[in-house]
């Protein structure tokens, strides 16, 4: 199955601006999405990557750190819109198409890998990873969500592995959560990955649809599918020490220092 990585990366942002440039422990957000991608399409010849921007200062640092890189109009309204440009653009012929987030720098590459594995055995639409999340995590993101509350989304997934729901809010809410803290150390919140998948042909109906009125509310793209009626594959895949949530703030990047800090460089056990 042909895939493409796309990374969109745009320089205006609302609540961080020039965001794809800053460095976070001495190497740019974007160098260090590049770097996952990189890692992805090694591993097969039927994978391949680009980076998808609006901005020649962002073109200009992809060919600097020597990343593909495709120009698209800076009126596309989302990085999904985005991804579908790049496709065409580079590879018409691709069947398969991952949104790599140009803000998610601890996205494990097995992450991408699973995804691309599932994409090639499920018959719905989408597919996308989700974590089981620990109560000391949890405890983490809450703590968290009080300074940045947009930061990360939580998902619903049913017995099916199939997502019912994401919200920027921690779903579900928790009853009797002191019986359920002392019954093992895994919560029932699910972590979403902000990483996807498409089939070709759902990708190019995502983006013939309006803005979902969720989709608009909560600023989460992926509930424009479930608002009309498309599927997602929640793929489950196991937590990562260093992982979060993706980096939407200037917070989020002092955060983001410190894991690494804690943690060690999030992409040194894949590399040789």
């Amino acid at each position: 199955m042909k895939t493409l990585i796309v990374i969109p990366s745009r320089y205006a942002s609302t609540r961080f601006p020039q965001k794809p440039l800053h460095l976070i422990a001495g190497q740019s957000l974007l160098s260090r999405v590049v770097e996952i991608a990189d890692i992805c399409a090694a591993s097969s010849a039927d994978i391949q990557y680009v980076v998808a921007t609006d901005h020649e200062t962002i073109e200009q640092h992809a060919q600097e750190i020597g990343a593909p890189v495709v120009m698209t109009d800076p009126d596309l309204p989302s990085g999904t819109d985005r991804a579908l440009a790049a496709a065409n653009a580079v590879a018409p012929d691709a069947e398969f198409v991952v949104n790599l987030q140009g803000d998610a720098p601890f996205t494990p590459p097995d992450y991408i890998t699973a995804i691309i594995e599932a994409g090639r055995e499920t018959a719905l639409d989408a597919v996308t990873p989700t974590v089981q999340m620990s109560w000391d995590d949890l405890d983490e993101v809450r703590e968290r969500k009080k300074q940045t509350p947009f930061s990360g989304t939580s998902c619903i997934v049913n017995a099916q592995d199939e997502a019912l729901w994401f919200s920027k809010n921690i779903l579900p809410a928790i009853r009797k959560e002191d019986r359920l803290r002392a019954a093992g150390p895994l919560s029932p919140v699910w972590r979403h990955i902000g990483l996807y998948g498409y089939k070709r042909a759902a990708l190019e109906r995502f983006v013939s649809l309006p803005e979902g009125h969720y989709e608009r509310l909560e600023g989460l793209e992926q509930l424009r599918f479930l608002e009309n009626g498309m599927r997602i594959r929640a793929v489950k895949v196991p937590a990562k020490k260093s992982a979060m949530w993706g980096i939407d703030t200037p917070q989020d990047a002092e955060h983001a220092e410190q894991l690494i800090a804690k943690h060690g460089e999030p992409l040194k056990a894949y590399r040789p």
